[in-house]
């Protein structure tokens, strides 16, 4: 919402919203792009002029503002609609998609494709470092887009990346996520095979070849769909697109992607996969190997997605938006490549919508037990989800606490900030996973540190 927010503004249209909790990055960004956003729903919000309302997919029935343009019969579309709509027609469409992955990827590749002048517009659910904001609309040929497999609204119940016309798909994987409107993997598995039906023959699809629900559905798609081109990227024998030659590093890795040598200036075999992803498309678009690897060199990263907030008396605080189990692990894993001699802490926040449930109870424990330290925060508003549907917050740390890993379940904020900053010491580094804006943790961590 907030990437297309800021796009629709420096197109020239007017653009003010509301959302319940307003926080940095996001909020900072659309400040500086001169959006007005309120917080807290009020119909008073929506201008009485207004040509067009967006309603993002978090919104439901009941929420003040969306019973208001209903009553007053306003003329309302979802954010995929929108950009479908105004942005999307007639256009190269580069759609990246997967439960891990997506905004990194979807930044390498605008990356990729603006550095060497292709001058895309995309939209991505973050802000790369390189590109300074999260969606630009541009009058290029090619168009960049993080597709979530999210449902689109409450009027609408498709994956928002079915609305998204793309010549190009990403597959970075498929997993278990999004409790809340899928009953399992294989309904997730429908949506991406759904996705893959409106790929034209001109097109291409890159799936990840060491993902076996990947391969399901490339194996269905093969059969059903023989006029779409896909190819499997991976570092398995079998794969079209094979990685190989992986060399890590404290400050990157090097890597082969069909023979051809590439360096990103990232950790972790997740960040490959990605780079790999990323390379293949760009590929597609007709850059070189040689333009590739010059771009890749300078990209930046993400904000949230790994990122050093500040180190204080040699304590470094990294702030990263995982929440599901696999994506805590890699994040880890690639943390302890860049930091291989510093004790590692996990602060960990379950607010999503599939954290906060008991769907992952025992992955969730095994993937932050493979940090030194663990610290949970308490699950706020418990009752959006059924008693017997619930993470079971101390079941999590007496699991993780059994491996050998030390564990802290907190009451707030400040108790957890209390407790780390008694127990750490320097050269440690304090690893901040949540999908929100964890109460400020961030500074308030750097703050008492310094004191």
């Amino acid at each position: 919402m907030g990437a297309v927010a800021s796009a629709m503004a420096r197109k020239g249209y007017v653009v003010t919203g509301t959302d319940a909790n307003v926080y940095p990055p996001m909020s900072t960004f659309l400040e500086s792009e001169g959006i007005e956003i309120f917080q807290g729903y009020k119909p008073e919000n929506i201008p009485s002029d207004a040509d067009l309302i967006v309603i993002g997919n978090a919104m439901s029935r009941g929420n003040a503002e969306v019973e208001a343009v209903l009553e007053r019969n306003l003329r309302y579309k979802s954010l995929p609609e929108t950009m479908k709509e105004f942005f999307l027609w007639g256009k190269k469409n580069y759609v990246v998609t997967g439960t891990h992955g997506k905004t990194t990827t979807s930044s390498m590749l605008t990356w990729l494709m603006k550095d060497n002048d292709l001058n895309p517009s995309f939209m991505i659910g973050g802000i790369a470092r390189n590109l300074g904001c999260g969606g630009n609309f541009t009058d290029s040929d090619f168009c960049v887009l993080e597709g979530d497999e999210y449902d689109t609204a409450f009027f609408d119940k498709r994956s928002k990346f079915l609305h998204y016309l793309p010549k190009v798909v990403i597959i970075n994987n498929i997993e278990m996520d999004h409790a809340d409107i899928y009953a399992n993997v294989e309904e997730i598995k429908l949506s991406f095979s759904r996705l893959l039906r409106v790929v034209p023959k001109d097109g291409i699809v890159f799936m990840n070849a060491d993902c076996p629900n990947c391969a399901a559905v490339k194996e269905q798609a093969a059969n059903e769909l023989r006029m779409v081109k896909i190819l499997s990227v991976g570092m398995g024998e079998h794969a079209d697109l094979r990685i190989t030659d992986i060399e890590h590093r404290t400050d990157g890795s090097d890597f082969k992607l069909d023979g051809e040598s590439y360096y990103v200036p990232m950790v972790g075999d997740f960040n490959i996969r990605n780079a790999a992803m990323a390379a293949s498309a760009a590929r597609f678009a007709g850059l070189t190997p040689e333009q590739i690897r010059a771009s890749l060199l300078t990209f930046e990263g993400v904000a949230r997605r790994q990122e050093i907030r500040g180190t204080v008396h040699s304590v470094t605080v990294v702030d990263d938006f995982a929440h599901h189990p696999t994506a805590i692990k890699e994040s880890i894993r690639g943390l302890r490549q860049r930091f291989p001699k510093s004790r590692l802490w996990v602060l960990f926040d379950p607010r999503s919508n599939t954290t906060i449930r008991n769907l992952f109870q025992n992955e969730l424990a095994e993937s932050l037990a493979t940090a030194d330290f663990a610290v949970l925060s308490p699950v706020e508003n418990h009752k959006r989800v059924a008693p017997e549907n619930r993470l079971d917050e101390e079941k999590l740390r007496a699991d993780i606490a059994a491996t050998g890993t030390e564990c802290y379940l907190g009451s707030s904020v400040d108790d957890i900030v209390a407790h780390v900053i008694a127990h750490v010491h320097p050269g440690d580094v304090l690893l901040v996973m949540s999908n929100g804006g964890f109460g400020g943790i961030h500074g308030k961590l750097l703050s008492a540190l310094a004191q």
